[in-house]
């Protein structure tokens, strides 16, 4: 079944994704030309051991799912040196923006991979080999007859599950309420992880509070933190 559930994603024909690069200012285009060697890991169609691309190899390895602009993942590598983040993103001007944020403020604890993130979990990543998995903010898709590119699917789930090693977390974030059940009911279904049941729902001191979160709180919006462990 395990085994189905990847060819599944393999063939996965559906992205959670639109390819749109936007606007890409010039510090972003030079942040891409000056560091991208140093501070990416360029996607391979096998098995990575990627403690052997961190200085300090004895650290815990943490993977972010899509991370935007890159802001939030700058800040907690820069909180949690005692941690290493591998952080996936397709968009160039957020690839761009995060290796600026990692060559202004020396950091070295994190690297980034642009690819598709399906693609990289299922052919780079080890099974048992991340102590946390971080999916803050994924597109809501919100009209239901898009809910198939919603990223967060119980084929996913099943194969990140395996990436977790025993006692390792999943962290998902979301502002928006329907896609917050979907994700609770579909995390419910996956025997290999359980709810953490202290404080569900607040969020963790080690994940940042972005502008536009705190904006939407002002407003009265609800944001859902939601913390599963490998078992």
């Amino acid at each position: 079944m395990i085994n189905q559930d990847k060819e599944d994603i393999k063939r996965r024909p559906i992205r959670s994704y639109i390819l749109r690069q936007g606007r890409i200012t010039k510090a972003q285009t030079n942040a891409i030309h000056e560091s991208f060697q140093k501070h990416a890991v360029i996607f391979e169609n096998k098995l990575i051991d990627f403690n052997g691309v961190f200085e300090n190899k004895s650290r815990d390895l943490i993977l972010e799912i899509g991370f935007g602009m890159g802001t939030s993942t700058a800040e907690i590598a820069r909180s949690n040196l005692n941690k290493n983040y591998i952080a996936i993103e397709v968009h160039s001007p957020g690839v761009g923006n995060l290796l600026k944020l990692i060559q202004e403020n020396n950091i070295s604890n994190l690297k980034i991979i642009q690819h598709d993130a399906v693609e990289v979990i299922n052919s780079m990543i080890k099974d048992d080999s991340l102590n946390g998995i971080h999916i803050f903010f994924p597109d809501p898709w919100p009209k239901k007859r898009h809910h198939k590119r919603r990223l967060i699917q119980s084929n996913l789930l099943k194969l990140i599950a395996q990436k977790i090693k025993k006692s390792g977390y999943l962290h998902i974030a979301t502002d928006w309420e329907d896609y917050a059940f979907w994700i609770i009911d579909l995390l419910d279904k996956e025997d290999l992880l359980q709810k953490m049941p202290d404080d569900f729902f607040k969020k963790p001191d080690y994940r940042p509070l972005t502008k536009y979160e705190n904006r939407g709180i002002k407003l009265g919006y609800k944001v859902w933190d939601m913390i599963y462990r490998r078992i």
